[in-house]
């Protein structure tokens, strides 16, 4: 197909039932970027020689260097077959574990996807995450296994091995996307018991039956075959791709076999019979060659074997003969056989037509978005569809018709922002010049070279009048261009530094047309349709004068444009269903934005990213003078990527938080080429760690049961420790860990125990923060007596999350624990738990929400009401930063025991508020008896107004501070442990480096879960645990290594609890015998304590010296 025009491309854009948006998915180096290549050589874009090594698609300089995919770009394909024509808007994706949140902004704006599987490695991890993501955004996958000739040329496999083996990799495809359907149908079929028992609770004798809803539910087109359409084998570097069709379809006419037959029986347990002349089942076992290795793996087979192994010319003659191929002389004489090769298959078999072929045939059209996807998008977090407005449930119709009339309201989702050079952009780029222009400057070069020439002829008898002449003329021109070059020096530093990026959204259309300079509400993803439509008039559009409502703001769309790979491409409008670049969002939109003409329109979903950030650190400009154009280079920064993280600590370090050590390198570099255009330092990576405690340990460093001793001394060290914070007199710690800590003015005590949580229970509270964050939201507006129309998702799920709590937290310990709970910490949505175990104390239930019956018996005083939140607040301050290095807990519950406050702060006891005012104003105690309870008001104010102008501030701080301190303290008095940050770690490696792969691993802390071999392969797969904090170089260090022969792929996985105790010292004699007086043996955990401690500029406990001696020198001696 030649090169197709961008009028046509503009013509088919309007037929929405022809238009195929997909992208390409897959692992790292499986291939897709080159498939892209061959899809975009369809087009005549580029050269199909070239296709495979230009890497179009990958613009970016790092990406050609690194040869991976570092963010997704799109490009428009024309695609004929028979009398019809499609428009494929191509997505290719990176298949990196750091950047699949670029995979994400693809999967959004797509309704299909070709998954692409290297044919030797298989299903590797990233190969389940994309599979994952297209199933959670309901788009429809196919499948395109790749690299069929490492198969013949790296394995050395015959046609009867690789057919075995590629069924082996269709199992494992079609194991994943099992799973995938098996859990969805399990949870649908759970929700509905739940909806038809209601409030009925289940008998013992009942048991459920997992299987009901799997035998009800069709799942027979979900899964990838050859023989449904939706399976291409390929080779995308050699240039060949077939289906099972176009064998069918061959073979038909050859052997006069029903096509609808063959395409049945070419993938399978099925062989021809010559002598009956008939296809016949049970392959296998009569041993025979099934009819897909006959009829096909055995003619590529064939051809690599004659070009490839042997070079024999003549049979290469008789297969070009056969074939009907045109080779032109320079590919025969070539010494690279792959050429040829290349030559003879793209001809054969086109590899884009067959994978542009089976997209047109089995993905869907933007007309064919189903009612379950249109929901999804529209049910923002916790807020169900049918519990929507109606005119917003109206707007489904509209996303199912697509519909481009002028009267259908403008829907666009918007899934990143990307940053464009604006000599990039079309209005600015180097048009080509005409032949007339190119005729007219060749004029004028002619008539300067003939006046120069004259000029030095003229300069050898040059007087002086002639000079001045020529002076004056200087002068004057300068004269004349003097204004245009000021204005031009004056604007020039401005503009440079306001255009040095412009950002385009990439966005699809989901209704309506787009058009150039239209105005458009941006819809913030906190925006509520509901409250938007009593807000705003009825009919009111951007266009008019807009009151201001909350999340909801309006622009003007100043240029649309058709995103071509590398180049932008200028369009007046864009119907319905196709994706496109804007121009103009970006004040309005950070990452992902949802525009529509219409107010009823919610917000979309937000994208669900597979990787989180982890990778810290502070970034600051090597002159200090450049801070403002570090600060606006890094907004820029976290504006262009959808991963990253731009935040501002408390200590005033600007932080770049990033996926991983790839991301990290190309967010920095992105920086100080692009956004900031400084020299910028970035700080070693700020690991992350999180601080715990622990059960005593039964058995010392040596495998020793514990004596009484050791127990007496660690509760002694606690107590010097506590000393040391404040006097003696304000802080005890009993034997078994309860602290009383008593506030400076002696009028507020209390008691506080840490215990530490089941690992489960942390791993729960975790997992639900976004939902304690909204349980947290409904109890303050309860508290201030606002109405909250709480949707019942909600609080099904805050009674499922209170059940599952009762249901971990079980025993004596723990009774009533549940109901006590007062707060979650850190940020009142962490996973430490506040429990209220103080006698006589009710105060609100945390889950009030599930039983709005209020209890109005119980009035409690105004002032602990108050003080009440104190305790929370030091609580949550305890939280944040612990005692070993201030960084914040983990899997700890601290319980309240005790919280006594001295009755001059409970306005309701008159007899002893009365004693106590007396003990801190003399002064009141002259106060007629008679008079009390006339004037028992102002007394309580005077009261706390002494109270509050106490010499040691108000009462509600100290009590924040001692909160703090008793939880801090309580903290130590129990065994003290660090969390690190743990990834998850797969690699893929032969045999040869195995030794090595474990040599780099246990080095780095790592340690190994489990290995297993690929069957039919001599790779092995490895999967490990590696801290975050020993990860960096990790990746190169294996490379090297291996010598390339093994890849780690890292993922962030959990928190995980190191071992060693940072405080611990030999105390009984077997270890001082093993150890050593000093115990200088590396301890683990300390060392990354006292980095983070060095870090943060604590005070880190270690001998700069040791074993000093006095230095003799050469002058001494003589």
């Amino acid at each position: 197909m030649g090169h197709t025009s961008l009028d046509k491309i503009t013509s088919l854009q309007k037929n929405p039932a022809n238009i195929r948006n997909i992208c390409i998915l897959a692992h790292v180096d499986h291939g897709k970027t080159t498939l892209a290549d061959c899809l975009v050589a369809s087009n005549g874009i580029i050269s199909s020689r070239l296709a495979g090594k230009l890497r179009y698609l990958d613009s970016r300089e790092d990406e050609q260097i690194r040869g991976i995919t570092m963010k997704s770009s799109a490009i428009s394909l024309h695609y004929n077959e028979g009398d019809q024509d499609y428009l494929l808007n191509l997505i290719d994706s990176p298949g990196h574990v750091d950047f699949s949140s670029e995979v994400s902004t693809a999967v959004r704006l797509c309704d299909g996807a070709i998954v692409v599987l290297d044919a030797v490695e298989g299903v590797c991890p990233q190969t389940q995450a994309v599979l994952r993501q297209a199933w959670l955004e309901n788009i429809r996958p196919v499948l395109v296994i790749n690299k069929i000739d490492r198969l013949i040329l790296e394995l050395k496999l015959t046609s009867q091995e690789a057919y075995c083996h590629l069924q082996k990799i269709m199992e494992q495809v079609n194991a994943v996307t099992g799973s995938l359907f098996t859990s969805r149908v399990m949870e649908e079929q759970a929700e509905k018991i739940k909806e038809e028992k209601g409030s009925e609770t289940p008998t013992e004798d009942q048991v459920y039956d997992w299987s009901a809803g799997l035998e009800e539910a069709d799942d027979s087109h979900l899964y990838f075959s050859p023989d449904q359409g939706n399976v291409v084998f390929a080779s995308a570097i050699d240039g060949w791709g077939l289906s099972i069709q176009h064998f069918a379809h061959i073979y038909s006419k050859r052997m006069g076999i029903n096509v609808e037959v063959l395409l049945k029986t070419l993938w399978g347990d099925f062989y021809l019979n010559a002598k009956a002349k008939k296809i016949m089942k049970g392959a296998q076992a009569k041993g025979k060659k099934p009819l897909f290795v006959q009829l096909v793996l055995d003619n590529i087979w064939n051809l690599y074997d004659a070009v490839v192994t042997r070079r024999d010319k003549e049979k290469i003659e008789k297969v070009v003969a056969s074939l009907g191929v045109k080779v032109m002389a320079r590919d025969f004489r070539h010494s690279d056989p792959k050429v040829l090769l290349s030559a003879i298959c793209s001809q054969w078999l086109p590899v884009s037509q067959a994978v542009l072929s089976m997209v047109c045939n089995k993905l869907p059209s933007p007309l064919e978005i189903t009612e379950e996807r249109v929901e999804k998008l529209m049910s923002v977090g916790v807020r169900r569809f049918d519990t929507l407005p109606e005119r917003t449930q109206e707007l489904k119709n509209v996303f199912l018709q697509c519909s481009s009339n002028e009267n259908a309201p403008v829907i666009v989702f918007v899934s990143k922002m990307f940053a464009v050079d604006p000599k990039a952009l079309p209005q600015n780029r180097q048009r080509p010049l005409t032949q007339e222009e190119i005729a007219q400057r060749r004029d004028v070069a002619r008539r300067r070279h003939t006046e120069r020439m004259a000029a030095e002829q003229t300069t050898a008898a040059g007087p002086q009048d002639r000079q001045e002449k020529s002076l004056n003329g200087q002068l004057e021109a300068l004269s004349k261009d003097e204004p245009e070059t000021r204005v031009l020096k004056e604007s020039t530093p401005g503009e440079a530094e306001e255009k040095s990026q412009t950002f385009i959204a990439f966005a699809r259309v989901y209704s309506g047309v787009v058009k150039k300079g239209q105005r458009i509400f941006i819809l913030g993803p906190k925006y509520d349709p509901a409250q938007g439509l009593t807000m705003l008039p009825d009919g009111c559009s951007a266009s008019d004068c807009v009151p201001e409502v909350p999340h909801l703001s309006c622009c003007s769309i100043e240029n649309i444009y058709l995103l071509m790979g590398r180049e932008l491409e200028e369009q007046e409008e864009m119907p319905s269903g196709n994706v496109l670049g804007i121009k103009g969002l970006e004040d309005f939109v950070l990452k992902s934005a949802t525009l529509s003409t219409s107010p009823a329109c919610p917000p979309f979903t937000p994208l669900h990213f597979e990787a989180s950030p982890i990778v810290r650190v502070a970034i600051e400009p090597k002159h200090p003078s450049e801070m403002p154009k570090l600060v606006r280079g890094m907004r820029l920064l976290n504006q262009a990527d959808p991963c990253a993280e731009v935040l501002i600590q408390e200590t005033g370090e600007h932080v770049l938080v990033t996926a991983g050590e790839v991301h990290l390198q190309r967010c920095l570099d992105d920086l100080k080429d692009r956004f900031a255009k400084i020299e910028i330092s970035a700080s070693k990576p700020i690991i992350p760690f999180r601080e715990t405690v622990v059960r005593p340990p039964k058995v010392d460093m040596v495998n020793e049961d514990f004596g009484k001793q050791q127990k007496v001394a660690i509760i002694h060290q606690v107590k010097e420790e506590g000393s040391h914070g404040c006097s003696s007199e304000t802080l005890h710690v009993d034997a078994s860990g309860l602290v009383t800590l008593t506030t400076p003015n002696k009028l507020a005590t209390v008691s506080v125990r840490a215990i530490p949580l089941p690992k489960e229970v942390t791993c729960l509270l975790e997992d639900s923060s976004e939902l304690i964050r909204s349980l947290e939201q409904i109890n303050m507006s309860l508290k201030e007596g606002r109405n909250l129309d709480i949707s019942v998702r909600t609080l099904e799920a805050i009674t499922d999350l209170k059940a599952q709590l009762e249901n971990m937290l079980q025993g004596w310990k723990w009774r009533n624990a549940v109901d006590s709970i007062w707060a979650f910490g850190p940020r009142r949505c962490g996973p430490n738990i506040l429990l209220n175990n103080v006698e006589g104390y009710q105060r609100p239930s945390l889950w009030q929400c599930l039983c709005r019956e209020e209890k109005s018996g119980e009035a409690e005083a105004r002032l602990p009401r108050d003080l009440d939140n104190s305790i929370v607040s030091g609580f949550q301050l305890a939280t944040l930063s612990g005692p070993m290095c201030e960084e914040p807990l983990m899997g700890v519950c601290f319980s309240i025991e005790r919280w006594d406050i001295q009755s001059s702060n409970l306005p309701h006891q008159q007899n002893s508020s009365e004693e106590n005012a007396t003990s801190l104003k003399p002064l009141e105690a002259s106060a007629a008896p008679e008079n009390t309870n006339a004037s028992a008001p102002s007394q309580d104010k005077h009261r706390q107004e002494a109270i509050s102008a106490d010499c040691y501030g108000p009462v509600s701080g100290q009590l924040i501070a001692a909160m703090k301190e008793a939880c801090r303290q309580a903290f130590q008095a129990q065994p003290q442990r660090l969390m690190a940050a743990t990834y998850t770690c797969e690699i893929m490696a032969t045999a040869d480096v195995l030794g090595r792969v474990y040599g780099v691993l246990g080095k780095r802390e790592g340690r190994v879960l489990h290995e297993e071999m690929k069957e039919g392969t001599d790779m092995f797969i490895i999967k490990a645990v590696l801290p975050v904090a020993e990860s960096f170089g990790f990746a190169d260090e294996i490379r090297k290594r291996t010598s390339g022969l093994a890849s780690p792929q890292l993922v962030f996985s959990h928190w995980e609890v190191i071992s060693s105790d940072p405080y611990w010292v030999p105390t009984t004699e077997e270890e001082y015998l093993h150890f050593g007086e000093k115990a200088d043996s590396s301890n683990q955990a300390l060392k990354y304590m006292n980095a983070v401690r060095r870090r943060k500029g604590l005070f880190v406990e270690e001998k700069i010296v040791e074993h000093a001696e006095k230095q003799r020198t050469l002058s001494k001696n003589k």
